[in-house]
């Protein structure tokens, strides 16, 4: 599969040679095709929410270029959940094109998407294919804890503020190294075999720079973790309860249904 995705601007001073307007998509997708030397792609994203363009005008023009032959299928990466919902269900009741997929971060360190992205794809039929399973590389293990900081050099502390050192991390590092271990693995195959097993994940989207490494994450299939090593994993990873979330729960479906639990509460 060929896939490619646009946003951001290639023309400083010219807000017409970025974001997701029909222009710029048009712009960007000629780009792509010349340099892939290809008539079309089997897949096109849209890199991030601009937060301007209306969710009809992406639909209708991502719609077009599909109908034109030049994209076989369209996906979101960075968007809200309530966006990519919106696209979905506008496409189904219009009976036409819509999203097939979200590309949105995913790993231990990152699970934000659990609240929102994964119930949305669900419910409207999307594929999910995470970016980030390693965290820029800090579950490789390239990184050790020092003071407030870390000792190693990597990505993952230039993504700023989109990611630091925090205890959490600190604390999903040490579980994963613990189960890694116990399973004789390297670190980033036991933390892709825990991304790509957890439900809504239809694949990951892997960054590795050479064929080792390619080869190294690809052996991350054949990894096995017991259903004890989940738990560690999931418990040392897990998200803050906040509001409304910490509400939907197994104890609060009862006291809405008198003492029983439905389907959906879990």
């Amino acid at each position: 599969m060929l896939a490619t995705k646009f946003t951001f601007n290639a023309e400083a001073g010219n807000p017409n040679a970025g974001g997701n307007g029909r222009k710029n998509m048009h712009r960007a997708l000629e780009g792509s095709l010349q340099r892939l030397r290809t008539d079309y792609v089997d897949l096109y994203w849209t890199h991030f929410w601009d937060a301007v363009t209306p969710v009809e005008e992406v639909l209708q023009s991502l719609g077009d270029l599909q109908r034109a032959g030049k994209i076989r299928y369209f996906g979101f990466s960075d968007a809200p959940a309530w966006y990519a919902t919106k696209a979905a269900t506008l496409a189904t009741a219009h009976s036409v094109p819509g999203p097939i997929a979200l590309q949105p971060e995913y790993s231990l360190v990152e699970r934000s998407i659990e609240r929102e992205h994964l119930p949305a794809a669900r419910e409207c039929g999307l594929g999910v294919c995470a970016w980030g399973p390693l965290a820029s590389g800090f579950l490789t293990g390239k990184y050790g804890r020092e003071g407030d900081g870390a000792t190693g050099q990597g990505r993952f502390e230039t993504r700023k503020p989109f990611q630091r050192f925090t205890d959490r991390y600190w604390r999903t590092l040490d579980a994963l190294q613990t189960v890694a271990a116990e399973l004789e693995r390297p670190m980033a195959q036991v933390a892709l075999a825990w991304a790509s097993a957890k439900p809504g994940i239809t694949s990951l989207l892997l960054g590795a720079r050479t064929i080792d490494q390619l080869r190294d994450n690809l052996a991350s299939v054949d990894v096995r973790i017991t259903p004890e090593q989940f738990r560690v994993l999931d418990e040392s990873s897990a998200l803050e309860p906040i509001h409304p979330y910490m509400g939907f729960t197994p104890e609060v479906s009862r006291g809405i249904f008198g003492g029983t639990t439905v389907e959906g509460w879990r």
